[in-house]
């Protein structure tokens, strides 16, 4: 038995799809680490405490060449933005510090620890989640060539 083009379409596909998903969620890691690292950061070179940085995706069509109407309609998914969140920041009295106000309150990051954990903790297992799949991919186009020999 021979292992028709449109078989190995559909498993490079779904590598293709993965591999997205996997290099989506290493830009959320990043973004979320970049976040918790400027969680106390209260003056920027723009001036003005660090802006928490959200990630915006989209969906982008495979562009597989196929006639197969099931194929033509995968999507990947890629990072399209990088947007900072313009929520303020926390205020806090601290008349001794150097960016306090007149008032004596300092602006910190809009920067919440506990929701930036949890946005890593999310991206981490939708990456082992997108391995996962791309192990059992590998496993099934083995076992495909095996039948087909």
């Amino acid at each position: 038995m021979k292992i028709g083009a449109a078989n190995h379409a559909g498993v490079f596909s779904a590598m293709e799809v993965a591999a997205s998903g996997l290099s989506a969620e290493r830009s959320r890691m990043n973004i979320t680490a970049g976040n918790l690292a400027n969680a106390r950061t209260t003056r920027t070179e723009e001036g003005g405490p660090y802006k928490r940085l959200d990630p915006v995706f989209e969906a982008k069509p495979l562009n597989s060449a196929t006639r197969d109407p099931v194929l033509r309609k995968i999507e990947t998914v890629r990072l399209a933005e990088v947007r900072p969140d313009q929520s303020p920041g926390t205020m806090v009295y601290e008349p001794g510090h150097p960016d306090a106000n007149p008032e004596g309150y300092v602006e910190y990051p809009n920067v919440n620890t506990v929701t930036e954990m949890v946005n890593m903790m999310t991206a981490s297992r939708a990456y082992e989640a997108g391995i996962t799949s791309i192990e059992s991919l590998k496993a099934m186009a083995r076992a495909a060539l095996r039948i087909g020999k």
